[in-house]
């Protein structure tokens, strides 16, 4: 078991070192996509305690945590500079893409509401 202890440790200590080379924008896009799924689960969380009476608006809050975290992620792929594949796209493009789509996702979220 020690054994086990041990590599735990030192794989949580390479994450960590690796982590710390990130840049600081990257670093903001994280917290926003833990914010977003942490306030995903609060509403989850809340709904279990308390009932879903208005159940299109307990999915309308969840389905847009979900899609702004899912979208936040790709603008961290789009503007991370290690991604080769976006090398070409501007990262002020990027982010128009993402605030774009999430007034795209957030005007069908007030729809489905009704």
């Amino acid at each position: 078991m020690p054994r086990a202890t041990s590599d735990a440790k030192l794989l949580i200590q390479s994450l960590t070192k690796a982590y710390a080379a990130t840049p600081t924008n990257l670093k903001i896009i994280d917290l926003y996509v833990i914010c977003a799924v942490a306030t995903a689960l609060m509403q989850v969380a809340y709904m279990g305690l308390v009932g879903s009476f208005p159940f299109n608006s307990f999915l309308s809050g969840v389905l847009s945590c979900i899609g702004t975290a899912v979208l936040a992620v790709c603008l961290r792929i789009q503007v991370n500079k290690d991604n080769k594949e976006f090398k070409d796209l501007p990262p002020e493009r990027a982010f128009a893409d993402f605030i774009l789509c999430n007034l795209v996702l957030h005007l069908v979220m007030m729809n489905f509401l009704g």
